[in-house]
């Protein structure tokens, strides 16, 4: 249920791998199932070394997000494969966020995008991310 809420978010920010890499997680949790109620060892063995690349890949959504080392979260090409200049759904839409229009759009915006700020909001967006990868860190560690 909750790698579902995270693809529904994923998919409302673009943002395609972390899409890509929930559906094959929703698609290993469900061999893996199977594979312990008919007792298949190549299945849980599957599921627990897929646990791992799991755990590995949210481990860097929050390094991606609190910007460890070099990464940054300004960067287009690491969660969207460059195809889109989306950005976490959650940061124009985050409790308490108000989205305000910057008019007129500076010369470098894209014609195709909004030119927005964001402001007031309880949580910054990078930490919810940071709580979605945590959460799944738990529940396969557990």
């Amino acid at each position: 249920v909750s790698v579902l809420e995270r693809q529904i978010f994923d998919f409302l920010g673009y943002q395609w791998a972390p899409i890509l890499a929930n559906f094959i997680h929703i698609i290993i949790v469900i061999l893996g199932l199977f594979g312990t109620i008919q007792y298949r060892p190549r299945y849980i063995t599957g599921y627990a070394v897929w646990l791992v690349l799991w755990v590995t890949w949210n481990v860097f959504v929050i390094c991606f997000y609190l910007e460890a080392g070099d990464l940054s979260k300004e960067t287009d090409l690491i969660l969207t494969f460059n195809i889109s200049m989306h950005r976490s759904w959650w940061m124009e839409n985050g409790p308490g966020c108000t989205v305000t229009s910057v008019t007129p759009a500076p010369d470098w915006a894209p014609e195709d995008h909004r030119y927005i700020t964001v402001s007031g909001c309880f949580l910054e967006y990078q930490y919810i991310e940071v709580a979605h990868s945590s959460l799944q860190i738990f529940l396969a560690v557990s």
